[in-house]
């Protein structure tokens, strides 16, 4: 069996670079300033070793007890990494007070995956990071190659909207620009999904730009911002973070110009993949009435693929509250913590 235990203090110090040599390659959501970003939501970040694979953990208190979550965690890349893990895992959560596990593996959603994850006792839940249905595209050519591999709507909008004048620039990360920022996505999500404060989204773009692992990026029209984008790096992946846009749209392609200068920021940085970062379903993609419709066009305007991962399980580690946790429990603290803080539990 692994031996699991936590981090030593210069574990820790490079802790990115172990997350990245996991064997899924690395997720930014695994990453270190992930982590200390919950804080903020009062999760207790915690840094654990499994033998060669770095998991980083969540850590939230529950009727004395704890629950361990771990987003797009642990960096495995298939059933049989994962059936070695938890066990192991699962013994030490269990050493310290820990009632259940939450994981989140980026593993690709075959049918036989998830009869796979059944047999190891996985119960199926809500999925908490938005890219468990995504878009993804190789990034891994040089610019004109990628530009050539996009799908013509998209080569399309990107070359329209230089002809109309649409401008592109990385800025940093000034009280202005988040402001600036917010002000697009809250027009953005109005009616159509919910965001966190502004204070979360300003530490977070803050925090990433201060680490050397996100850009802020805004389209301009008639020298105005009319979209904006926050994408972040680590390792050879890049993650399309935050996308905003007026609504009012006068320039056709903006928004696809503003994606291509996120691509060649990921470039330059080392991605090699680019994730989009959350798509309807494969199999609802095309569907007009789901309520991420329009970016499922968006985003497959520069791949038709939609990638789908299994998704969100739980794994009781002391059954006898994980039944009071599924049946009350967790329902009560999200509208808790929703009520008090006016922000989502996870």
């Amino acid at each position: 069996m692994m031996t699991v235990r936590f981090a030593t203090p210069d574990e820790r110090e490079d802790w990115d670079a172990r997350i990245i040599a996991n064997p899924d390659g690395g997720n930014i959501f695994q990453g270190y300033q992930f982590a200390e970003q919950k804080k903020l939501g009062g999760w207790v970040p915690r840094f654990v070793v499994a033998d060669a694979i770095a998991v980083t953990v969540l850590e939230k208190q529950f009727l004395f007890h704890k629950l361990w979550y771990l987003p797009k965690g642990p960096g495995v890349s298939s059933i049989r990494e994962l059936d070695e893990l938890l066990p192991a895992l699962k013994e030490f959560a269990a050493s310290q007070n820990v009632f259940v596990l939450k994981i989140e593996p980026e593993l690709i959603k075959k049918d036989e995956t998830l009869a796979d994850l059944m047999k190891l006792g996985l119960k199926k839940v809500r999925p908490i990071q938005p890219n468990f249905s995504t878009v993804t595209l190789d990034i891994s050519s040089d610019l004109d190659a990628v530009l050539a591999s996009l799908n013509q709507k998209g080569r399309h909008a990107i070359r329209r909207a230089e002809r109309d004048g649409v401008t592109v620039q990385r800025v940093q990360a000034t009280e202005e620009n988040c402001r600036a920022m917010y002000a697009l996505l809250a027009e953005t999500a109005a009616g159509s999904f919910s965001i966190r404060s502004y204070n979360y989204y300003k530490t977070f773009w803050q925090r990433y730009e201060r680490a050397g692992q996100g850009q802020l990026f805004f389209a301009y029209v008639d020298g105005k911002p009319a979209a904006g984008a926050y994408a972040l790096v680590l390792g050879k992946k890049s993650t399309y973070k935050d996308g905003a846009s007026v609504r009012e749209r006068s320039t056709y392609g903006a928004s696809h110009l503003l994606q291509w200068e996120v691509i060649r920021w990921a470039k330059e940085n080392g991605s090699m993949v680019h994730d989009f970062c959350g798509a309807p379903p494969s199999d609802q993609i095309n569907n007009p009435d789901h309520p991420h419709y329009g970016i499922g066009r968006f985003k497959t305007s520069f791949n038709k693929q939609v990638t789908d991962y299994v998704g969100a399980y739980d794994y009781a580690v002391n059954p006898t509250l994980y039944t009071i946790w599924t049946r009350f429990g967790e329902r009560a603290a999200l509208r808790l913590y929703a009520y008090r803080h006016h922000e989502s539990y996870y």
